[in-house]
């Protein structure tokens, strides 16, 4: 097949277009073009140049020859997606309710091939005394630029570039003369850009490998078992925090490698990507890459490239890096696979623990989940025996996990006690300051202050283009998190005049001033969103804690991750039912993972560890089975809610989201839905919740109406999406975008 013809998908983002459109192949771009290539493509009657990817080429032609347009140029630096990629982003497509232009471009991180970095040496080509006598010469010419480059080769006969025209101040010109005479040469070598931290530091020293435990080493025996036999399946690991899951994963990834296999391991938070980078890169070296969103396109090109050509085994990143380009993918492994961070917020909104499972099917390759607090997704299909369970019950330090205490708020405010600290938390502390030991105190929000509202009249400053309420900054700014709204501080109610309007501040940053004002020895750190937006301030931040540099850490969710700090014997929950009331299904689960995960993070060494939960709600199923680390107890009373009220993992649901720039009209399009779903599936049994406007109606001045839709079957919800887009597709909204989410992570 020569290919005279490309099926190529256009880059815009809409249902209208979302097919292949075809184009003839012009001679000079014969045997140039494949499957998944970027080309500018004239376009509609104006036949605008737009971009698109080839989908596959052919020597049949779908139309009349004469009215099939011309392919005109291939996009230079255009990554080049692979056949497997293509099918992906269909099943994406398929599964999850996007166009293929926007799964496309979610299976390909790199959108394109940065320039390759070029490293220059500039070799001497004589011997060191005739340099060094040529030196001489120059020197006797006044030629003194060449004399010094003379006189430096002939101590170090290859001399970098970069080091020749800045620290020895020599210009390109004077290399390229002693070039002409014969004495030097200049040689070039492609180089990789480096994703890794600073090798150089002791840090990253080689480390040995760790004994496992007769409960780990059953794990990783009978997953290679099944492995060698041929069997490629999905393994779900519960283990206690401390458990030593890492080191199973490396085991199973060190016999992986040995049969000429690669892997990618997921990790929720890119805060994860150093320590757990250290600890890889110690046992396996620089066959090791690292793949997140923090990195450059230069580096994010050059990883992408090393991984296409095989030069690593192993790929470590948050979700992106899924889509790694690895052609002899062997095992997967998803960290702390119950983070709402794996599904995507943005189009198409999949999940990464099922589009893992496809690219596992496609590769032949195993796939093991992992987390102490299981997702009720995974432990529900483990328990119907869709997947197998493995655990691990005891730390590997042989310490017992911490003990907790739960104070109730609500007393201590009737005692007395005002502050954020309770009595108990203050005297912790100060126990900790005293004995050298450290402490993390958690906070699941972030900033200096929350909503700002009237004491007098309850009015509550909003966004006017977003509907949410407006943070209070300390540069006396009230911000919109959504669109970035800004507007000053107000000093007087502007419904009431009232003078009583403040922040409710219940912030890292509060925590930090109240902590440095209650322990003024205190060395304290705060990582949250604001003090992490710089590339390498996660790593900057935890090597100071753990090379004991801080007594406390402040923080949101990321510090209670799996960070492995040994001095750490205290960890205090501010505010632990913050996320109970959250208007969502989920915030119980949520609730109970974030405070076992936080409780983990004490006593993980010899020193025994104790926790602090504080909350208004003690008598809470969530807060009382995640201080008593019982996972199955609370399992099964939020199993049942979920079964009674038909919600994930029992049932299924869809939440179909409809954007529009007029407020009536998006709500009578979603109320067409709504009706025609009714109408079409009375049969199926199927629940349509709505239409209403969603929890935030309006964003950057786009209104938001949410249908939620609910099946014990996935592929009936499937079904109706695929008729719901039909609908959509012969009605033209073309100003409206609507988006279907399975399974949502959170109420919209």
């Amino acid at each position: 097949m020569k290919g005279i013809y490309a099926n190529v998908i256009v880059d815009i983002s809409h249902e209208k277009v979302d097919r292949p459109f075809q184009y003839r192949v012009p001679e000079e771009l014969m045997g140039q073009l494949e499957a998944g290539m970027s080309v500018m493509i004239p376009f509609g009657k104006g036949n605008k140049l737009i971009k698109g990817y080839v989908m596959e080429l052919t020597d049949t032609p779908e139309y009349e020859i004469s009215k099939i347009k011309y392919v005109d140029s291939v996009v230079k630096g255009g990554v080049s997606a692979q056949a497997d990629s293509i099918k992906l982003a269909w099943w994406i497509k398929e599964h999850y309710g996007s166009t293929m232009i926007a799964a496309l471009k979610t299976v390909l991180p790199v959108k394109q091939k940065m320039k390759q970095v070029v490293k220059k040496t500039v070799c001497c080509l004589v011997d060191s005394d005739t340099a060094f006598s040529k030196s001489e010469e120059f020197e006797k010419k006044h030629q003194t630029a060449k004399a010094r480059l003379m006189r430096e080769l002939s101590m170090q006969p290859m001399l970098p570039q970069l080091l020749v025209t800045g620290k020895l101040n020599i210009t390109t010109q004077t290399i390229r003369s002693l070039e002409q005479a014969g004495l030097v040469e200049v040689t070039e070598e492609n180089v990789y850009r480096n994703a890794l931290p600073d090798t150089t530091s002791n840090r990253w020293a080689a480390g040995g490998k760790k004994q496992l435990s007769v409960e780990q080493q059953k794990v990783v025996d009978s997953i290679m078992e099944e492995y060698g036999q041929g069997i490629r399946d999905t393994y779900l690991l519960r283990g206690v925090t401390g458990s030593g899951k890492t080191e199973v994963y490396m085991e199973l990834i060190e016999h992986v490698i040995a049969l000429g296999k690669q892997a990618i391991v997921l990790i929720p938070e890119i805060a994860l990507t150093y320590q757990t980078l250290l600890r890889f890169y110690q046992r396996f070296g620089d066959r090791v890459s690292v793949m997140n969103s923090k990195l450059s396109p230069g580096e994010r090109s050059d990883q992408f490239e090393r991984a296409s050509k095989g030069e690593i085994d192993i790929m470590i990143g948050p979700r992106s890096a899924l889509f790694t380009p690895f052609a002899r993918l062997g095992l997967i492994i998803i960290d702390e696979e119950h983070e709402a961070s794996y599904k995507s917020e943005t189009m198409p909104k999949y999940h990464a623990r099922e589009v893992a499972q496809e690219i596992c099917r496609m590769h032949e390759a195993s796939l093991l989940l992992g987390s102490a607090t299981p997702s009720l997704e995974a432990y529900f299909q483990a328990k119907e025996g869709k997947i197998k369970l493995f655990e691990l019950n005891n730390r590997l330090a042989g310490g017992e996990l911490p003990r907790v205490y739960i104070e109730d708020l609500r007393e201590e405010l009737k005692q007395g006690n005002r502050s954020i600290f309770s009595r108990r938390l203050k005297e912790l502390l100060q126990d900790r300051l005293q004995k050298g030991q450290q402490s993390m105190l958690f906070l699941n929000r972030r900033g200096f202050a929350g909503f700002v509202s009237c004491r007098a009249c309850g009015h509550v400053m909003k966004c006017p283009h977003c509907d949410v309420s407006l943070s209070e900054h300390k540069n006396g700014k009230l911000v919109c998190h959504y669109c970035g709204y800004e507007t000053p501080h107000v000093t007087k109610c502007p419904k009431c005049g009232s003078k009583y309007i403040l922040g409710f501040r219940a912030g890292t940053q509060q925590i930090e001033e109240m902590l440095l004002k209650e322990f003024p020895q205190a060395r304290v750190l705060r990582m949250d969103a604001d003090t992490t937006k710089n590339k390498d301030s996660y790593e900057k931040i935890l090597s100071q804690f753990a090379n004991e540099e801080a007594d406390i850490l402040v923080g949101t969710q990321m510090i209670v991750k799996g960070h492995d700090f040994p001095k750490v014997t205290l960890v205090g929950v501010i505010a632990a039912d913050m996320s109970l009331h959250v208007g969502d299904y989920r915030a119980a689960e949520r609730t109970f993972q974030l405070l076992t995960q936080a409780a983990g993070r004490a006593g993980r060494s010899a020193l025994p560890g104790e926790v602090v939960i504080q909350t208004y709600q003690p008598e809470h199923y969530a807060v009382v089975h995640a201080a008593n680390q019982d996972y199955e107890g609370f399992y099964e009373e939020e199993i049942s809610y979920r079964d009674l009220m038909m919600y994930p993992p029992v049932a299924n649901m869809m939440a179909i989201l409809v954007l529009s720039n007029d407020e009536l009209t998006g709500m009578a399009h979603a109320n067409e839905l709504a009706d025609a779903m009714k109408r079409q599936f009375t049969k199926e049994r199927l629940y349509v919740i709505g239409p209403a406007a969603a929890s935030i109606g309006k964003i950057n001045d786009i209104y938001r109406s949410i249908i939620y839709v609910k099946h014990r079957d996935y592929g009936m919800l499937v079904r109706v999406k695929d008729e719901m887009e039909a609908l959509i597709a012969a009605k033209e909204w073309n100003a409206d975008t609507v988006q279907f989410d399975f399974n949502p992570m959170s109420a919209y």
